[in-house]
């Protein structure tokens, strides 16, 4: 019984895997890159945050929305409340009540996409991590820790300049997306945002520096469940030093008498 179930398993994850290698063939190479977060002890760089914000800001703002976060969510990129407020103030929210468009406010959330066609990126790289790309079943999210900011990346990254048109609709050739045809135009070029900080700004690092903020976007309390996955180890660990302790101490006796 024991041995079926091991073959079983040694089965699966041998067509997970390959299914993986697979994928990753059709959709083009998804390239591990060394994000500050990675790993159970990674953190948010809040300097990378807000340049990624920038890019969105003046590049994807342009047709996608984040209709899940909140501008007061800002904050935690490093962003006081008075800045908050001023961002905010930057875009029309349509008020209900008002029934016009009003300055947005730090408790309103980001537009929604302005296309029909663009979807919103809130939680773009959370749908595409782990067991829902790129690679499959995680195989390469788990041993790799390839996941959707990688795939951002290599998706914003993944034009070939090459355009081909269907029913009247200009699509662009992209080796990463599923099909190899997207309908959006490359939207980043080198120098095409200017960081203050002086920053390298060619395609590949807005790539990332914009992918890191969607997966703040899209996973904003992640450093305070790590903290908490941490401690509950570490409280789990010592609890279970706690009852071996106990445990040897209340058989002591016991095991006392029967040797003798």
């Amino acid at each position: 019984m024991i041995r079926k179930l091991t073959l079983s398993v040694l089965a699966a994850l041998a067509m997970t895997t390959g299914g993986a290698f697979a994928a990753g063939g059709e959709g083009g190479h998804i390239e591990n890159i060394a994000f500050s977060f990675d790993g159970p002890f990674g953190t948010y760089d809040q300097a990378q945050l807000q340049r990624g914000l920038q890019v969105y800001t003046e590049v994807c703002s342009a047709c996608h929305g984040l209709k899940y976060v909140p501008f007061r969510d800002l904050e935690a990129l490093g962003y006081d409340a008075a800045q908050v407020r001023a961002y905010a103030a930057r875009f029309d929210i349509f008020d209900p009540e008002l029934e016009d468009t009003r300055p947005g406010l730090p408790t309103d959330h980001f537009p929604k996409s302005s296309l029909s066609n663009a979807p919103d990126l809130s939680m773009m790289a959370k749908a595409r991590a782990g067991f829902h790309g790129p690679f499959g079943l995680g195989i390469n999210q788990l041993f790799k820790g390839i996941g959707g900011p990688e795939y951002i990346v290599a998706l914003l990254n993944g034009y070939t300049g090459e355009e081909k048109e269907q029913a009247g609709t200009v699509l662009y050739e992209n080796h990463i997306f599923p099909g190899g045809l997207i309908a959006m135009s490359p939207p980043l070029s080198d120098e095409l945002v200017e960081y203050a900080d002086g920053h390298a700004n060619d395609a590949h690092h807005l790539a990332v520096d914009v992918a890191a903020f969607l997966m703040w976007a899209a996973e904003p309390k992640m450093m305070a469940r790590k903290h908490l996955g941490f401690m509950s180890v570490f409280f789990l660990g010592f609890l279970a030093v706690l009852l071996y302790l106990t445990n040897k101490r209340i058989w002591a006796p016991v095991k006392g008498r029967k040797q003798a």
